[in-house]
């Protein structure tokens, strides 16, 4: 029953168009009703204290720092960087695509951000190379959702503060999964455009790749910096947030020199509207995760899954289909914050390692981005890209399958995950 009214209430008031934070709140107060809980004290302290987590500043942080690469030129400059090194090869416009998505979810963390700029840079240049339009839509939206597996990522920080679990470590982990998924689209590209008679341009001389090499080593210096910080210890991730903005606004405005003081207002603002919305999110979802708790709905869960709890393998398969349906119908920060503390208990009472349960969770919810029917992702590039919603999710499909099938391949596989991390831990 507990479980029917927690649902139920949260369905229903997504189904009369309520935005998910007031949903979630919304279901919040049904179950406290339900328990004969109901405090309105009790539901302040806990949008309160949901907010109120220092590694949780990392997130503004991130979202600022995706917000200036884009307006000063760092994006731009990676993609023109990728597309000299293989916009030669046969439907290299894809594989521009693909680098350049690896290289900017190094930067940003954030699916929509690079989505939305590798829409704008490169779908006009796909489509007037001769690509098909839906195809080229289909992977900038499936390159764009690797952008919260590889750090630093967005989320990662927010399951890592709902979940209790290693930040710098899921950072670490993140690394050859999302590769992993960028070797799939990369596989998956070549099979679609092996057929397509698409010229591409002419191998760029090697002046020009110095060039544009030298154009892009400041971007390129960002995730360097970031990932042998974490390394040696040097910062935590939220500092490395702060470390992220704060030079991609002085590259931006020294080096580059795209941005002047009067457009940093803007970029703030965005930044802070955008921050606003999530940690609001986050907030709202701490209420549920706490009456989840008080309700002892992880117990139900282990009961629930307790068939599948003696095969660590059967279980993670599971879950990652659990989580796959609900991806079709959420976006991925409230499938984080409404299943991580339901899954938890059962993950470590299987003894399923967190670091590489949470890798994969967070990769099944990037996929969700662009998993019909909501598929926020597929909005932004169907939006930006002022193509038809169904022409993009056409497009999506192979790439999106491609990107399940080697999330499962990790399942079957855990030492995919787990040998890097070992190795770059040390």
């Amino acid at each position: 029953m507990t479980v029917f009214i927690f649902l139920g209430s949260l369905l229903l008031a997504m189904a009369l168009g309520i935005p998910i934070a007031m949903a979630l709140l919304a279901s919040g107060v049904a179950l406290m009703w339900q328990m004969n809980l109901f405090d309105a004290q009790i539901l302040a302290l806990n949008i309160i204290s949901g907010a109120d987590s220092f590694p949780l500043l990392a997130v503004p942080f991130f979202m600022l720092a995706g917000e200036i690469m884009n307006e000063g030129g760092l994006s731009r400059r990676i993609v023109n960087l990728a597309l000299t090194l293989v916009g030669h090869i046969k439907g290299g416009l894809g594989y521009v695509t693909i680098v350049a998505g690896c290289i900017m979810a190094a930067l940003s963390g954030s699916a929509v951000a690079d989505a939305a700029a590798l829409t704008a840079l490169l779908l006009p240049m796909m489509t007037k190379a001769g690509h098909d339009r839906a195809r080229a839509g289909g992977l900038i939206a499936a390159t764009g959702v690797i952008g919260p597996v590889i750090p630093p990522s967005i989320g990662l920080v927010i399951f890592g503060v709902s979940a209790n679990v290693s930040v710098s470590r899921l950072f670490l982990a993140g690394i050859v999964p999302g590769l992993l998924m960028g070797l799939s689209l990369w596989l998956t590209w070549g099979w679609l455009v092996r057929r397509e008679a698409v010229v591409p341009p002419p191998r760029a001389a090697m002046g020009e790749v110095l060039r544009s090499l030298r154009e892009a080593s400041w971007a390129l210096m960002l995730p360097l910096i970031i990932l042998v910080g974490l390394r040696m210890g040097v910062f935590t991730p939220t500092e490395a947030a702060v470390v992220a903005a704060v030079y991609a606004l002085l590259v931006s405005m020294v080096v580059y020199r795209e941005i002047g003081w009067r457009d940093v207002y803007g970029i703030f603002v965005t930044a802070a509207k955008t921050s606003a919305i999530v940690m609001f999110l986050i907030a709202a979802a701490m209420v549920s995760a706490w009456l989840i708790t008080v309700a002892n709905l992880p117990a139900m869960m282990v009961d629930l899954l307790q068939p599948f709890m003696g095969n660590k393998t059967a279980l993670m398969a599971a879950i990652m289909v659990l989580a796959m349906v609900i991806g079709t119908a959420l976006d991925m920060t409230p499938t984080i914050l409404i299943m991580t503390p339901v899954l938890m208990p059962v993950v470590r009472a299987a003894g399923i390692d967190p670091v590489y349960f949470g890798v994969l969770f967070i990769i099944n919810c990037s996929i969700g981005l662009i998993t019909p029917p909501v598929g926020t992702v597929l909005n932004v590039v169907a939006g930006v890209g002022r193509i038809k919603m169904d022409d993009v999710t056409r497009g999506v499909m192979p790439f999106m399958t491609a990107q399940f099938v080697i999330m499962f391949v990790m399942v079957l596989f855990p030492e995919l995950v787990l040998a890097p991390l070992r190795w770059l831990t040390g």
